[in-house]
Order: structure tokens, then C-alpha cells, then sequence
């Protein structure tokens, strides 16, 4: 490649790069609204962790995890939250309402 198509490739890659920061800038924005029902809340959490990964493959010049990978993690992250709320909190004993 001869140096204007570097050049070409570079601008190509600081535009996304720009994108996907106005894009995480909305999402974060959006994410400190009121009143946002929990379904919508997990879309833009799923959706900010995308454009975090899309951003690091950008820049990385290693392997990074697929789009598939990435779910999964999500998935398994989110399963471990859940079990966690579910939990009574340290020292907390809870009595069983049989006799």
C-alpha cells in the first residue's frame, strides 16, 4: 500500500472510531434516564457492551471474541447477577414459616 492509501484506511478507521463513541455517548445518555422499564435498560446495557467490543476490535491486533462469545459472557454474567439478588445478604437468617 502506498502512503495515501494509508492515509485512506486511517481516516476510514478514526471515522468509526468516532462513530461508535457518539454512539456509546447516547447510549450512556439514554441509560441515565428515569423511568426506563427493565427490558429496555438490558437492550442499551447489551448494546454499550457491543459498541465497547467493537471499539477493542478496532484497536486490537490480537484474536478477540466473536459477537457469539461476547453473548455468551453477557448471558453467563447476567445468570450470575440474577442467583446473586436471590441470596439473602451475609448474616441474614431466614426461618422457614413451617413448623
Amino acid at each position: 500500500m502506498n502512503t495515501g492509501e494509508l492515509r485512506t484506511l486511517e481516516h476510514r478507521r478514526q471515522s468509526l472510531l468516532d462513530q461508535l463513541k457518539t454512539a456509546e455517548a447516547a447510549l450512556r445518555g439514554a441509560l441515565h434516564r428515569q423511568g426506563l422499564d427493565h427490558p429496555v435498560r438490558e437492550h442499551l446495557e447489551r448494546a454499550l457492551a457491543h459498541v465497547h467490543e467493537a471499539y477493542i476490535s478496532i484497536n486490537e491486533t490480537k484474536t478477540v471474541r466473536t459477537v457469539q462469545q461476547l453473548v455468551e459472557d453477557l448471558t453467563r454474567i447476567e445468570q450470575a447477577c440474577r442467583e446473586l439478588r436471590q441470596q439473602p445478604p451475609p448474616g441474614v437468617t431466614i426461618k422457614s414459616l413451617r413448623a
